[in-house]
């Protein structure tokens, strides 16, 4: 019997419906636990629902290593990546307006390692070995490329600000010519792929007197196909050529990234000299100072912007995962059970393209969601068939549930983390040296111009303007809303620049101007014309004199 069910009584439904509602609250009740931070949200969901899908299809010999803790854990990573004498270490060495050990700075190819530039309570090395079982930092996975990279791979540690909230990655430089011929000794390509993976901006250099893409290079930048959204380029030592060069170096390295990065968006590219040192030809100081300033933004949005960045590369994970679940489940079915094993693999590993079609028919996948056919066609040539699985519905199940409903809760939460946090931005080193005072950046003009003068910095030109105001017949000293636009639409700003103008020019908000507000708002327009940006709120050196004594 039932035990929710009475003596001679009817089975009852309800009780049923309700207990099933309890359970599902149950479950409800136990989430936030389950998801106390979402960087632990994504642990679980990768070891839970992600991994078995991964293990099963032997995802790790063909992409990418497991995932582990530190992975979940580390602080953002910016990568650089150049071809030598580009001035990678001199950047870093700029950033952080510290020496860091294993730094080497010269014309000829120096920094011959990856360098992890990371923070630490005291300056020192560690090698690349002793990295690579370090559980609480994100290169265990590193081991794969064997004691040739392993040698070349070191960990720079030192007491920065800077370095509390981001880590950086130097790379040697790429070569070019015959030197490119020389071996290495391991995948430099794999392993800028792996980092690619796991870093939260890729920064490509670029020397304004060297332009050339190598072939090494462009292999390089190929391998971090899918990761478009993370790059950004850098046009560095752009203070030694002329604005009339610097124009056409500029247009022949679009042209140059528009054949090799294969996207409709043109690529950000920050034009500067990303060194402490004087600046050659100062003709574009100010162009430098606004570029320098913007790629600092991005920079110092990364801590901020850390927990949604690895949600996006989990999703792209998993979205990977699914394909090659798909491609190996379905080279499987296809491999006979008993003889013609060789040559129907030889066979299938040559029209592996069709199958890829076959996949994207019958599943609805995008082709981008597809790894490289080349790639996958070299990877298959030395595996056994045989030992691949058939297609397990379940564990695909158990991923499309992560993406629909686990991944929108995490997504929520990193919304709400962020409005928790405080204000996560990079400080210390060059980030400060701009913050505030008068080198900051725009500080003294547009909107700025006069903060520090004693006089109003309106009333050098207010004689020109009181001229007009006379024209525009005031009553009792004040023009009205409809006189004042007819003459500031001459300046053929748009209404909604006029309107906010006019806001700010109406100091004691009454909806008529007197002379100085008159003369404020043509200050405005001259401003704006001037391509500044007009403030939220008026400065207080702009409050007209005969105003302040309200405030």
């Amino acid at each position: 019997m039932n035990p929710m069910e009475q003596p001679g009584t009817a089975a009852s439904p309800v009780p049923r419906s309700m207990f099933s509602w309890v359970s599902k609250d149950a479950r409800r009740k136990k989430e936030p636990e389950l998801f106390q931070t979402v960087a632990e949200g994504l642990r679980q969901l990768y070891a839970q629902k992600l991994l078995p899908l991964e293990e099963h299809y032997r995802f790790h010999e063909f992409h990418s290593p497991a995932l582990e803790d530190a992975d979940f854990d580390n602080k953002p990573m910016v990568l650089l990546v150049g071809q030598y004498s580009t001035g990678k270490t001199t950047f870093i060495r700029h950033l952080i307006e510290q020496d860091f050990p294993g730094m080497r700075i010269g014309p000829e190819p120096t920094t011959d390692s990856f360098i992890a530039v990371m923070h630490g309570p005291t300056e020192g090395v560690v090698p690349g070995n002793a990295l690579v079982v370090d559980p609480r930092r994100p290169f265990r996975k590193l081991n794969a490329f064997g004691n040739a990279f392993l040698n070349r791979f070191m960990c720079a540690q030192l007491p920065n600000p800077v370095l509390d909230s981001i880590s950086i990655i130097d790379t040697p430089g790429i070569l070019s010519g015959e030197k490119q011929r020389i071996s290495r000794g391991y995948d430099f390509a794999a392993v800028l792929e792996w980092f690619a993976e796991r870093v939260d901006r890729i920064i490509l250099l670029f020397d304004a007197h060297k332009l050339d893409i190598s072939d090494e290079f462009s292999e390089v930048i190929k391998a971090l196909k899918n990761h478009e959204d993370k790059i950004r380029v850098v046009l560095n030592k752009a203070d030694q050529i002329e604005t009339q060069q610097l124009m056409r170096v500029y247009g022949a390295l679009m042209w140059s990234l528009g054949k090799i990065i294969n996207t409709p968006e043109v690529v950000r590219v920050y034009i500067g000299s990303f060194w402490s040192h004087p600046l050659l030809i100062p003709d574009n100081r100010k162009l430098f100072e606004a570029e320098e300033q913007d790629l600092f933004k991005d920079i110092q949005s990364l801590p901020r912007n850390a927990a949604l960045r690895k949600l996006n590369d989990l999703i792209k994970r998993a979205r990977l995962a699914k394909v090659h679940a798909y491609i190996i489940s379905s080279l499987k079915k296809e491999m006979p059970n008993v003889f013609g094993k060789e040559s129907k693999k030889k066979e299938l590993v040559n029209n592996l393209g069709e199958i890829y079609q076959k996949i994207e028919r019958e599943h609805q996948i995008s082709p981008g969601d597809f790894p490289s056919l080349r790639k996958m066609q070299e990877l298959l040539q030395t595996q056994d068939f045989s030992k691949f699985q058939a297609l397990k519905p379940k564990l695909l199940d158990t991923v499309d549930d992560m993406l629909a409903n686990d991944i929108a809760r995490l997504m929520v939460m990193v919304r709400q983390e962020e409005s928790l946090m405080p204000s996560q931005a990079v400080k210390g080193g060059a980030f400060d040296g701009t913050m505030n005072g008068p080198f900051g950046h725009g500080y003294g003009e547009g909107a700025g111009e006069g903060i520090d003068d004693v006089e109003w910095v309106v009333g050098k030109d207010k004689p020109t303007y009181d001229e007009i105001f006379y024209t525009l017949s005031p009553v009792n000293g004040k023009i009205t809303g409809a006189n004042a636009k007819k003459e500031m639409v001459k300046s053929k700003l748009p209404n909604t620049v006029l309107g906010k103008i006019w806001k700010l020019a109406d100091v004691d908000k009454d909806g008529l101007l007197d002379d100085e507000e008159f003369a404020l708002a043509n200050h405005l327009i001259k401003v704006k014309l001037e391509g500044h940006e007009l403030p939220a709120d008026l400065p207080p050196h702009l409050v007209p004199p005969s105003k302040r004594r309200h405030e």
